[in-house]
């Protein structure tokens, strides 16, 4: 199949459905990793027509959602600065931080741009040569490798105004680490489909060697995620855990071999602090030192003040797939997508959103 709507018929789709039916005898929970498969799930209605047998819970794969508070002040705290640009990706700009957010502070003067590549905000450090530039480097391996691009190419053209705030991060590190904290017993676990484009699959081979769980690399249509729920209830009936790829279309056990040589070039891994989840060492990416000059946090004093977190919300354990959005006492009500109290809400790819704007009952 080639072409969007194939991934969406109707009459494979139910094919999916009533094998996964037969098939399912088994009670099994399955993580979604990826905030977009979460979205997925939501907008078809998946979950409603899945057996009883298979329960989904939603993982911490939201860029944006898990940016600690302390990652997210260091950001407004630089757009602060005098004669600073910010550019960012427009989901941060109205994440909430500990005192402020982007969004309010642009309203009082801060220069800070919305962005569509790294390539708009090299731009941008090109045709400003009299102000520096800061790039904020949110994103997992998808993204990591566009940053890496743009501070080589800022280097070959002499551009010195340019910078970025590193705050990537890595997801096989916090997928250990959520399993290492045993708070949710899984099952099988839906691999992020645009991650793997990067990293290929293997580097998931240790959930199913380490840890016995099934993994299948999903994309992101509907028949996607029928599809790679499909494979992970045949691994759980035959009593199997191994690794398998759903998305051939785009991903290759290898991974983008050019990507991740352009990513390990220009960064080094380095602990990272996530939201609900705390430091995880060797989960986030920071500029070798031969790029140190680009490093935003290297060449700015930042004063952010302590990260407070947000009273009432609980996005970090709706990130630990402990708690759902129903759970929270915020949601649709102080918390919602015009005045978001958390970053689940913020974010497109968010749980909160995801459940707000398709949830059964919970939102618009």
């Amino acid at each position: 199949m080639k072409y969007i709507s194939e991934f969406r018929r109707s009459e494979l789709a139910q094919g999916l459905i009533s094998r996964i039916r037969h098939s399912s005898k088994t009670p099994a929970r399955f993580m979604e990793f990826c905030g977009g498969h979460t979205v997925t799930i939501f907008r078809y209605g998946i979950r409603q027509v899945l057996p009883e047998t298979v329960e989904m819970v939603s993982g911490p794969g939201c860029p944006i959602c898990v940016t600690a508070n302390a990652d997210l002040d260091k950001a407004i705290a630089l757009a602060q600065i005098p004669g600073v640009i910010v550019a960012t990706f427009g989901d941060m700009i109205k994440v909430p931080g500990s005192r402020s957010s982007l969004q309010k502070i642009k309203a009082e003067g801060a220069e800070v741009r919305t962005v569509y590549s790294t390539m708009d905000a090299l731009k941008a450090a090109a045709d400003n040569p009299d102000k520096p530039v800061v790039f904020l480097g949110i994103g997992f391996e998808t993204t990591a490798p566009t940053v890496a691009a743009s501070i080589l190419q800022a280097e070959e053209q002499g551009i010195k105004n340019y910078y970025v705030l590193s705050l990537h991060k890595l997801c096989p590190p916090v997928i250990r680490a959520l399993l290492d904290a045993g708070e949710v017993e899984l099952q099988g676990l839906v691999c992020p489909g645009h991650v793997s484009t990067i990293i290929g699959s293997h580097p998931w081979e240790f959930i199913a060697n380490d840890y016995g769980i099934p993994c299948v690399v999903s994309g992101f249509e509907p028949l996607d995620i029928l599809q790679c729920v499909d494979m992970l209830v045949g691994q759980v009936e035959k009593g199997e855990s191994k690794v398998e790829i759903a998305y051939r279309r785009g991903v290759r056990p290898e991974g983008n071999r050019q990507a991740l040589k352009l990513m390990e070039q220009v960064f080094e891994p380095a602990p990272a602090r996530w939201r609900g989840i705390g430091e995880v060492a060797d989960s986030g990416l920071k500029l070798r030192d031969k790029y140190r000059r680009f490093d935003a946090e290297a060449n700015f004093k930042l004063k952010p003040g302590p990260p407070v977190e947000p009273a009432g919300c609980i996005c970090g354990d709706i990130l630990r797939g402990v708690k759902t959005p129903a759970d929270c006492k915020l949601f649709g009500k102080a918390c919602t997508p015009e005045s978001p109290v958390g970053p689940c809400m913020v974010s497109t790819e968010g749980s909160c959103s995801a459940y707000y704007s398709y949830g059964e009952g919970h939102g618009g």
